[in-house]
This record gives structure tokens, C-alpha cells and sequence, in this order.
């Protein structure tokens, strides 16, 4: 005992016992309030390691006070302050799932907000713990256990102190970097930053973002909006009047092909079909269909293409728009519009935590009144691969909601199985996929076809219910699945000689289906237009009744013939109906060989090159900037986030029955107020109590 009180009685051993104590809390944090999703023993080696830098960082600057007097009040108030940002986050992570921004905290009426109410509720017994060690070390120091040390430390200590801890910390990125590369950069969920580099930093990484992007909101002027509105609105192409307003009023059902590129569509291994039943829905004569539909995300892959078809503005350069800015900025999007405009109610169907790319945060700024997120099911063991919920599952355990949504609805849902590494239990699927020799190609196959058969069940409820008639929906695939690199080992499965496989042949798989499903109409086709994610927005307003004129939207109508058929890839290539440029070469869409343009072609593919850097760059100054809080277009009122709470979503669709009585038009009030839940079947093996074996 003499012992430890010598070493805590020196001004190292205290400075280390503090550093140990505080690590130990975090620790504690992680795996008793937090949910870090830690898969693997090395994220659990990571998560040990990640506090210790930031720890040692920052009680290590006392150690550059020489003054007995002034050292230990100052590593106490820096204990005590750690200690409090981390129960903060404690307490605000059990109701609302996330940690607290910068923004959050130094927001009274977010956190307030945040915290519903009064904190008390939030607490647990265990908290003690949190606050239990800076007690015991105040007890011990009045009663003189531990002694003060009036022996200064020296500069180059305290300096060696800092110089370790900031060794410490690019061990801990390197490590991030390596389970989840361009970690800082594409930000895909707060709780990534936390598991790898700790509270501390994603602390301060996010008051580093968030002065940021004051600071390019601080510099904006309502002269820059108004160049944004002379280009869309000199960009602007009127609706087809044969289809303006032909689906006014009818449910909207957007499915989110998760990874779905367009090669699926018709596609054969071993003789059989990936997808029979979207092959079925492409042909049909009640579908618009198009070949030549493009994804245009960039870094924020899933969130771009869901702010592309949610607000028709483009993902940010670098990192995804819904974790940079989607907290905070003005959108003009689906929700909101169609609420305003047609009395349509919104929700979103999504078998993941609420939080991956702030969508808890996003959608309130959109305007969605409901988010079923993996919350609302039951995600333990086998319902559950990768990111979440199985397909099959989402769509048969989302009926309980979706019946009790006022109509007309406009709902998304998001699948997750077709989710790189491709993933799927032996029971799930028995598709018998290709011999490529590289698992991700082999096993895309694999997905997408159980990701078909989730599909053929959902329609197969909505035709029995009676949903199909009165919606219209829509499908579509949000990027890529197999990336460039591994494309030349996909090369054969499409007849391709992969010695021959250049980038027109991956710019050309950058294809991804796009659906307008219209149950009872007849004269649906495939349309051969060249456009992308940026155009569905319009597309679907007008098939709406619903002109995108006043809206500040950079895509096009589809189905207009004033309809701008250059597409822009987020890396500024593009496509158009001729011609493929990939990082400034110019190729023919015809042949697929390089073109050694005339200086008449030049002139023109100039043109297209300045085009497509304007709308870009416009779309990047809108949303780094902020700049929609700038204009208001007439008959819109802007979305106030806190009109929306996430919580208790199923209680509040029973409550909006109630309220409006013999004039509510759910599913379930339609049918009797009887549940339509009886009509869904699956051959889930999980909702048929089958043994599930795992595999890769």
C-alpha cells in the first residue's frame, strides 16, 4: 500500500492513474450505453486502444504547468471536463441513439430538443461509476492519501508526453484507415469515427467540419443564389403534356435497389434468370423503363443518390452532402413538396440504424414524417446480414406500418441484402451463381436474386391488399455494385474479353435501372433516353400534376423533349447519347474506341465539358453553402426540423386515426379496420422457423 501511494503521490504515477481511470470509464461506455457494432477481435482491439491517445493528449498539458498549485486543479478540470462530454453523450446517446454534435451542444434548443424533456429520466444506476473515480481522487487528496508533488516536470518530459500520445493517435488512424478506408473523409456514420478514434476526436473532428462549413456559410450572399436560379431556371425543361399529372394522387412507392446495376436486368448464369421478376416488371407494358440511366454518386454513394432523388442537387465532391451539411441546410425535396402541394404523408422503410449517414438528422431537414429504421424490427441473429435487416424481412414486417399510413403516401424503402461483401446465408438462396473465381462477382448474383425474391413477395402483398392499383412505383439502383477494380473478373460473365476491358467499359457499367411502375396502364415501354439520378425528381413531380419550375432543381424530365441528355458524373466525366468522356478522352458510344476529334468536335465536346462544371459547381456552392435559406419559391414553407421526432412512430400513425375518424384513409381504416397483415407471405426461413447456416 505504501507502495502505490508513493508512485499516485508523484506527479507522473497521478497523471498515469487518471489516464487509467478515465480509459477505464470509456471502456466501460462502449460496451455498457454505447452500441459501437464491434463485429470482429480486431474492432475490439481497435476500441481498447482508440482512448489512450487523446487521453494522454489532453491531461498531458498539465503537465506543462511547473506550479504544484495550479497542476492539480487543472488535470482535475480536465478530467472532469472529459468526463462530462462523455456522459453527455451517454445520456443523450439512450435517447437518441447518436452522440452529440459540436452543433448540438452549443445549441440550447437542439439539445433541448434532443433530450425530450428532462435528462433525469435518461439516467441509471450504473452512472455513478462515470463520476465515481474524480470523487474517490478528491477524497484521497483532502485526506492527504495522496500527497502533492511540488517537483516540476520539464519541458522536454511534458513535450516526450504529447510526441508519444500524437504517435499513439496515427497508429490508432492508420488502424481506422485500414478497417474502413477514407475514414475522415466520407464519414458514413458518427459511430465509425467513435469505435475507431474515440469521443475526443470525433469531437473535434466535428467542430473542425462545422467551423468549416460556418465559414462558407458566413460568406455567402444572396447575389450567389441568384446565379444558381438564372442556370436552373434557364435549364428548366417543361413536362410532356400527354403525361403531366396522368398519376395525381396516387401512392408513391419508391424501392431502393441497393447496389443494382443495370447488367442484372435480363442477365442469365447457368442458364437462369438473376432476376426474373424485375425482368418481368422492365418489360411490362405498365412500366416505363429505361436503359440508359446513369448513377452519378460520388463518395457518399447511397446518401448522393437518396439526396439526388430526394432534392435533384448533386452529392459534394468529397464526402457525403448527409453527413456534411444535412444537419443544418434548407432542402427543397419529395416530402415536403408533396406534402405541401398534394396532402401526402411520407415514411421511410430502412432496416439499419437511424443514424448511418445522419439520416435521423437528414430526413427531419427533408421533411419526412416517419422513419421505420432497424428500431421498429426485430434485427437479432439470422434476421440480420451485413447492414442490417434482411429484405425479406423489411418488407413483410414493414405492413404493420405501412397499412396505417394516411393515403395518398409517398414511402422509400431501402434494402440492404445486394450490399457489398455480398453476403447471404446457405438457406436464403440457392441460386446457382457464376465461376468467376472472385467471391464478391460470384456472390453479387447470389443477392440479387434473393433481393428479387423479396420483391415478388412485397408486390404479391400490395396486389392482395389492394395497394397496387392505387400506387405508382418506382425502382431504382443507387450506384454501383461491382467497383472498377473488379470489373475485369466480371468481364467474361458479360462477353467481354477482359484483356480488352478498358474505362468506356466501366463507364458504361455505371448503368442502373430505373422503373416507373404503373399498375393498369398499358402503354409503358422502354425508353432509350440517356439521364441519371439527378432527373427522377422532375420526372416524378410531373407524372404528379406537380411543375418543378419554381424549384431549384439542376435535373431534367425524362420525358421532355427539351430534356438535357448529358450526364454528369461526380468525378466531372460524363456521357451523352454519342460520346463517353473519361477523365478528358473522348470515346464513341458506337464503337467504344477513342476519338481523335476534329476541331469542330472539339468546340462541341468543350461545350459539354463547361455544362457539366457549371452544374456541378452550382449544386456544390448551393449546398456547402447553404444557400436555399436564400430563396423561398411562392406556395412553399421551409421544413422546420422540429416539427419531426422519430420516436414512437406506430403510436402516432394509431393517434392520427383517432383524430381523424371516419375520414382517416389508411390501408387499415379502408379495409374495416381490419389488418392486411395476414396477406404478406414469405418463404423466409427465419419466419419459418428453419435452422439458418452461414456462409459466405
Amino acid at each position: 500500500m505504501n507502495y502505490i501511494r508513493a508512485k499516485i503521490s508523484t506527479r507522473y504515477g497521478f497523471f498515469f492513474l487518471l489516464v487509467a481511470l478515465f480509459w477505464l470509464k470509456t471502456i466501460y461506455a462502449y460496451f455498457t450505453d454505447f452500441s459501437l457494432g464491434l463485429a470482429n477481435p480486431f474492432e475490439y482491439f481497435v476500441a481498447f486502444f482508440n482512448p489512450i491517445a487523446t487521453t494522454v493528449l489532453l491531461f498531458g498539458l498539465a503537465m506543462y504547468i511547473k506550479s504544484s498549485r495550479l497542476f492539480y486543479p487543472i488535470i482535475l478540470l480536465i478530467d472532469g471536463l472529459n468526463t462530462l462530454l462523455l456522459y453527455l453523450n451517454v445520456i443523450y446517446y439512450r435517447e437518441f441513439t447518436d452522440f452529440m454534435t459540436v452543433s448540438t451542444m452549443t445549441g440550447y434548443s437542439k439539445v433541448n430538443q434532443g433530450l425530450s424533456g428532462s435528462s433525469l429520466a435518461l439516467t441509471m444506476p450504473h452512472d455513478v461509476f462515470y463520476w465515481l473515480d474524480i470523487v474517490l481522487i478528491l477524497i484521497l487528496l483532502l485526506v492527504r492519501f495522496i500527497r502533492i508533488d511540488n517537483k516540476k516536470v520539464g519541458f522536454k518530459a511534458a513535450f516526450t508526453l504529447t510526441s508519444v500520445a500524437i504517435l499513439i493517435f496515427l497508429a490508432d488512424l492508420s488502424f481506422g484507415e485500414m478497417a474502413r478506408p477514407q475514414l475522415l473523409t466520407r464519414t458514413f456514420d458518427r459511430t465509425y469515427i467513435v469505435k475507431y478514434l474515440g469521443l475526443d476526436t470525433f469531437t473535434a473532428y466535428d467542430g473542425i467540419k462545422q467551423q468549416h462549413n460556418n465559414d462558407l456559410r458566413a460568406m455567402a450572399t444572396k447575389s450567389e443564389m441568384n446565379d444558381v436560379l438564372k442556370y436552373v431556371h434557364k435549364h428548366y425543361a417543361a413536362p410532356n403534356d400527354k403525361l403531366f399529372g396522368t398519376e395525381k394522387g396516387k401512392n408513391v412507392i419508391v424501392i431502393h435497389l441497393e447496389s443494382f446495376q443495370q447488367f442484372l436486368i435480363d442477365k442469365k448464369v447457368n442458364g437462369k434468370e438473376v432476376t426474373p421478376f424485375l425482368n418481368s416488371l422492365y418489360h411490362s407494358k405498365s412500366t416505363y423503363s429505361f436503359s440508359n440511366f446513369f448513377h452519378q454518386v460520388g463518395q457518399g454513394k447511397t446518401s448522393d443518390a437518396e439526396n439526388m432523388l430526394e432534392t435533384s442537387t448533386f452529392g459534394l465532391p468529397q464526402g457525403s452532402l448527409f453527413t456534411q451539411f444535412g444537419s443544418d441546410n434548407v432542402f427543397q425535396a419529395a416530402p415536403s413538396i408533396l406534402k405541401q402541394r398534394q396532402n401526402y404523408t411520407s415514411a421511410v422503410f430502412h432496416g439499419n440504424v437511424a443514424s448511418f449517414w445522419n439520416r435521423n438528422n437528414v430526413y427531419k431537414n427533408i421533411g419526412y414524417q416517419y422513419f421505420f429504421d432497424a428500431s421498429y424490427y426485430n434485427t437479432a441473429g439470422s434476421n440480420s446480414m451485413g447492414y442490417g435487416l434482411k429484405d425479406k424481412l423489411l418488407f413483410k414486417d414493414s405492413v404493420k406500418y405501412l397499412e396505417r399510413l394516411q393515403q395518398p403516401f409517398y414511402v422509400k424503402y431501402i434494402t440492404l441484402t445486394n450490399h457489398f461483401p455480398y453476403t447471404i446465408d446457405s438457406q436464403d438462396s440457392n441460386f446457382k451463381t457464376s465461376n468467376t473465381g472472385d467471391s464478391k462477382v460470384d456472390n453479387y448474383f447470389k443477392t440479387a436474386h434473393y433481393l428479387d425474391q423479396s420483391l415478388r413477395e412485397f408486390y404479391n402483398y400490395l396486389q392482395a391488399s389492394g395497394l397496387l392499383k392505387k400506387s405508382i412505383i418506382m425502382l431504382y439502383g443507387d450506384h454501383y455494385g461491382i467497383s472498377n477494380s473488379e470489373n475485369v473478373n466480371l468481364a467474361k460473365e458479360l462477353g467481354k474479353n477482359p484483356d480488352d476491358w478498358n474505362d468506356f467499359d466501366n463507364a458504361q457499367l455505371q448503368r442502373v435501372p430505373l422503373m416507373f411502375n404503373i399498375p393498369g396502364m398499358k402503354h409503358g415501354y422502354i425508353d432509350k433516353t440517356y439521364g441519371g439520378e439527378i432527373d427522377v425528381l422532375p420526372t416524378l413531380l410531373h407524372l404528379l400534376g406537380i411543375n418543378t419550375n419554381k424549384y431549384v432543381q439542376f435535373g431534367t424530365d425524362l420525358f421532355s423533349k427539351d430534356h438535357d441528355t448529358v450526364v454528369a458524373f461526380r468525378n466531372r466525366d460524363w456521357v451523352s447519347t454519342k460520346y463517353t468522356s473519361v477523365g478528358g478522352t473522348i470515346y464513341s458510344n458506337r464503337t467504344g474506341k477513342v476519338i481523335h476529334p476534329s476541331p469542330h468536335q472539339r468546340r462541341i465536346f468543350n461545350e459539354m465539358q463547361a455544362k457539366v462544371n457549371t452544374e456541378l459547381s452550382y449544386s456544390d456552392e448551393l449546398n456547402e453553402q447553404n444557400l436555399l435559406r436564400f430563396y423561398t419559391p411562392s406556395g412553399f414553407t421551409p421544413v422546420n426540423p422540429q416539427e419531426y421526432d422519430y420516436q414512437n412512430g406506430f403510436q402516432k400513425e394509431l393517434a392520427k386515426e383517432t383524430e381523424l375518424g371516419n375520414k382517416s384513409n389508411s390501408l387499415f381504416d379502408k379495409k374495416n379496420q381490419k389488418t392486411t397483415q395476414g396477406l404478406y407471405h414469405t418463404d423466409a426461413p427465419e419466419v419459418n422457423n428453419k435452422t439458418i447456416k452461414k456462409t459466405k
